[in-house]
């Protein structure tokens, strides 16, 4: 019997067929049409998986994301079914899915990860500090470090094999790469949902930066937004009474990790040093705080 509150740091499911193992999701097989997703406590920092697991983060990560696919429900169908998922796992490992897994449709992803960008932090500060520039969209000149854009940004980049970082591509490769019809779709959908998400973020004191959307298609053509949204992990979210541009604002994610890594003699390649117990606890602290924030729960 698995401890319902244990760090899950990888599933051992034997009822149904093993698909995948990705970052943070591990992924099964329920029937020809459907997946089970379970969100795992797994932490990726500079695209390597951390031995580290952040007790208690796949629930946070599952718990924002059904929050938001029904809050945005409106805007674009999402690949939620009302299937339970202890329902398709064997009794006794009910406890490695409970609060932290979904089961899906199963759909064709898009090559593409779809970002959106309100504000300029991160691989885009850098961009325009080069170029003046984010993915290929020029910006005012004279923009500080995390300062609000005029209005939201479509900056889409490349899914990239695993162990590889993703890449900034223009709207131009995008279209390549997906069509221009559905590229067009993904852009303005995208926008949407950020913003949808952003103004109500801000009623409970926190700034949505930028996100990352995933969308896949089903038989028919239909987009349908997939993974996850909205969390920690795919989004950048700041505390609004700590906001101030210039500097790179404290934000809810794994930010504290990172930092902490970055002063450690690593190569940013695998194996990643194991985390201290301080910066796991700020870490778990800081997941916890923008579930409450956002959800109210």
């Amino acid at each position: 019997m698995t401890d319902n509150n244990a760090p899950l740091y990888e599933t051992d499911i034997k009822s149904l067929q093993f698909l995948h193992r990705g970052k943070v999701r591990d992924l099964y097989a329920v029937g020809d049409d459907r997946l089970l997703v379970v969100q795992s406590d797994r932490l990726s920092a500079f695209d390597v998986i951390l031995p580290t697991p952040i007790p208690g983060k796949g629930r946070v990560l599952t718990e924002l994301s059904f929050f938001w696919f029904k809050k945005l429900g409106h805007i674009v169908p999402n690949h939620l079914t009302d299937i339970a998922p202890e329902s398709v796992v064997a009794e006794s490992e009910r406890a490695q899915v409970a609060g932290r897994a979904m089961v899906v449709k199963k759909l064709k992803p898009l090559l593409i990860e779809a970002v959106v960008r309100g504000y300029i932090i991160g691989s885009g500060w850098s961009d325009y500090q080069k170029t003046g520039a984010v993915c290929g969209i020029k910006l005012p000149a004279g923009l500080q470090q995390a300062q609000k854009l005029p209005q939201p940004i479509f900056t889409p980049a490349s899914k990239a094999p695993a162990g590889q970082h993703d890449e900034n591509i223009t709207f131009a490769e995008t279209e390549k790469t997906v069509g221009k019809a559905l590229a067009a779709q993904v852009r303005d959908i995208s926008i949407r949902l950020y913003t949808e998400a952003a103004d109500y973020a801000a009623t409970r004191g926190v700034i949505i930066a930028d996100t990352k959307f995933e969308f896949g298609v089903d038989a028919q053509n239909n987009l349908v937004l997939i993974d996850e949204a909205l969390t920690p992990d795919s989004s950048r979210f700041w505390p609004a009474a700590e906001y101030r541009t210039g500097i790179s604002p404290p934000s809810f994610d794994k930010q504290i990790v990172r930092d902490w890594l970055e002063t450690q003699p690593w190569n940013k390649k695998h194996p990643a040093p194991a985390l201290p117990p301080e910066v796991l606890r700020k870490t778990v602290e800081k997941y916890r705080e923008v579930q409450q924030l956002l959800t109210g729960s």
